[in-house]
């Protein structure tokens, strides 16, 4: 019992000094520091780019549609115009998510992120609703389009804008992570394949004469825009409900804190994400023989080899006796009671 106890006994105290110890440290180390500050900037830059670029998108194709009459260029017209509105929000939440933690939200704020990304899916479901309904009249009175090759050539030039928005929007997801940011991107690529079908759109009706091609194309464009926002939904719900990372992840979590030698088993691995930071919590099993001090040289190694997969994991490690250990000393309490 007694190397059990001297294992139990201290193992809380340095669980809870070493939470402290992560919460209130003054800042990062340099190299995060500085890593932090980058992925900062590439943010604000994404979302600096992203309200730029919808904005002359919005005031080119409000030109084109009001000379056009095509309602498959006013379905991008409003999806655009409602990128403006989210890009503007994901700016202020951005903002909100990189405030670094305080004394009041001790695990950083990067819930802002999926609270936005909530919102733009409302945006874009509300937009698919709009475009759905003014298709469904379309359908009844179908109408020419008229002047089809301004509409195509502002469906080109919109199309070669959001390619390069879009480039650069990936380029930031790689290297931050960021839900708000990966959902604009996704948002963008909609809006690719809209501008696309409206191509071949006005195409159909100014060289075939169909005019019913123009609300059909409506119809798939608005249909995709609402299944579009039920996915970026359930990803920020999952978010702001805690759910556990992907399968893929928790494998290899467990796989590298089981490869060093030391450890000899886990339990209750428990994982969530907020914005770009992921949290790990797990009981770690060792010797019961080992002393306090090795225990944790051991945590520690084991959660440096972690931080190198995973950079913006808050890991937690609660030490515990192997099964083993816990089994015998059992035993031995039972024997030393039947005497």
């Amino acid at each position: 019992m007694a190397r059990h106890d001297h294992l139990m006994g201290l193992k809380w105290v340095q669980t809870e000094w070493k939470i402290a110890r992560r919460l209130d440290r003054h800042g990062p180390t340099s190299h995060a520091e500085s890593a932090n500050r980058r992925a900062a900037r590439l943010l604000r830059l994404a979302t600096y780019a992203s309200v730029a670029t919808a904005l002359s998108l919005v005031a080119i194709k409000l030109g084109a549609w009001w000379v056009t009459h095509s309602v498959s260029l006013l379905s991008t017209l409003v999806d655009l115009m409602l990128d403006v509105a989210v890009s503007v929000i994901n700016l202020f939440a951005i903002r909100a998510a990189l405030i670094p933690a305080d004394s009041d939200h001790r695990f950083g704020h990067g819930k802002a992120e999926p609270l936005a990304a909530l919102g733009q899916a409302a945006f874009i479901g509300g937009s698919a609703v709009f475009l759905l309904l003014e298709v469904s009249q379309r359908f009844i009175e179908p109408r020419a389009i008229e002047a089809t090759g301004i509409g195509i050539a502002v469906m080109v030039v919109s199309i070669i804008a959001t390619l390069v928005l879009l480039q650069y929007q990936k380029y930031v997801v790689r290297e931050t992570g960021s839900l708000v940011i990966e959902a604009n991107a996704l948002n963008f690529t909609v809006d690719i394949l809209v501008n696309a079908s409206v191509i071949a759109a006005l195409i159909m009706v100014s060289q075939l004469g169909w005019l019913l091609a123009d609300p059909v194309f409506g119809l798939g464009i608005g249909a995709y825009i609402l299944w579009s926002a039920w996915k970026l939904m359930r990803a920020a719900l999952d978010m702001l409900m805690d759910r556990e990372l992907a399968d893929e992840e928790r494998a290899e979590i467990s796989r590298i804190i089981l490869d060093d030698a030391d450890v000899l088993g886990i339990h209750d691995l428990r994982t969530r994400s907020s914005g770009r930071q992921i949290f790990v919590q797990c009981h770690v099993e060792l010797d019961g023989q080992m002393s306090l001090a090795t225990a944790h040289a051991v945590t520690d190694r084991v959660e440096a080899r972690l931080s190198e997969s995973f950079p913006n994991a808050e890991i937690f490690f609660h030490q515990d006796p192997s099964a083993a250990d816990t089994q015998d000393d059992a035993q031995a309490g039972g024997l030393h009671t039947q005497q």
